[in-house]
């Protein structure tokens, strides 16, 4: 399949996320809050689901467009250098959910500590939501403070064009009066919840499946907000098919996608009632030997 030039369905969501981004952020005193808190949250996730698109290589043939439109720091937190790294590492990891070669894996390799303690509280989908968002802000600034003990340079050069962008973020929302705590509260703290609620069943040690991945079948509204990332293991089947174009593949290819129930599910409400306060899966790597459920 030739990739086009331009994918207009990926150009369109980026002028809408931008577009509502600004229209939000200039009207928030007139949003009603719960509504704000909705917009909010979803536009900084889909962004990122935008961020991913961008990553593996859309809207355009050039690399250099595409990692424009994918730079802006909505969400303040995450060095667009560092996602991007992080995930070409993920894919390209000889195996899938090990912490010693997936920088993306969840999974621990030890029976006590930090580590351990942080993916316990993480387990259950409501601890993941509420808390998963500042334990990975802290989880970032704790490596970033190793990282640059050993390479101060590469560090700068992953930070200072991202602080240069927050300051400009930062700029507008003074601009328009919306202040940065109720910024964070109703726009980065939401949207950082929906984007773990779509990673929470996506990879597992012991499934057969493409990049050992689950697939949530019935994304609905959050199928779009996620841009298809649910059908995750035909993403990383052809991590180089645009977003609109995996539903079809999932259904072309589904019976070696998604073998049997245990590589499948239905949606995410079902996934919010089985596993809301229930471990998803064991904390530490199958891997290790002797490692407790």
């Amino acid at each position: 399949m030739t990739k086009r030039a331009i994918e207009w369905p990926t150009l369109l969501v980026t002028l809408t996320i931008y577009a509502g981004w600004l229209a939000a952020t200039y009207f928030h005193a007139v949003i009603p809050d719960p509504l704000l808190v909705l917009t909010g949250g979803w536009l900084i996730a889909w962004h990122g689901s935008l961020q991913h698109e961008t990553i593996h290589g859309h809207p355009t043939r050039s690399l250099r467009i595409n990692a424009a439109i994918g730079f802006p720091p909505l969400a303040l937190w995450l060095p667009y250098a560092l996602y991007s790294r992080s995930h070409a590492a993920h894919h390209r990891s000889p195996s899938i959910t090990d912490p010693r070669h997936d920088p993306e894996s969840r999974y621990v390799a030890s029976r006590s500590g930090v580590s351990l303690w942080l993916a316990r509280v993480q387990a259950p989908l409501l601890g993941r939501l509420l808390l998963g968002p500042p334990i990975a802000i802290l989880s970032l600034g704790v490596d970033e403070i190793r990282r640059l003990r050993d390479k101060p340079l590469a560090v700068a050069r992953d930070w200072l064009p991202h602080l240069a962008a927050v300051a400009i973020v930062l700029g507008w929302l003074h601009w328009t009066q919306f202040g940065l705590g109720c910024y964070v509260v109703m726009f980065v703290y939401p949207g950082m919840a929906l984007t773990l609620l779509r990673s929470f069943v996506e990879h597992r040690a012991d499934l057969q499946a493409p990049g050992r991945a689950a697939t949530v079948e019935r994304g609905g509204v959050l199928g779009l907000l996620y841009l298809n990332n649910n059908l995750h293991a035909a993403h990383h089947d052809r991590p180089d098919l645009a977003w609109y174009r995996l539903p079809a593949y999932h259904a072309a290819h589904r019976a070696r996608l998604a073998p049997d129930h245990r590589t499948t599910y239905r949606g995410y409400g079902a996934i919010l009632r089985q596993f809301a306060i229930r471990h998803h899966d064991v904390l530490t790597h199958p891997d290790y030997p002797g490692e407790p459920s």
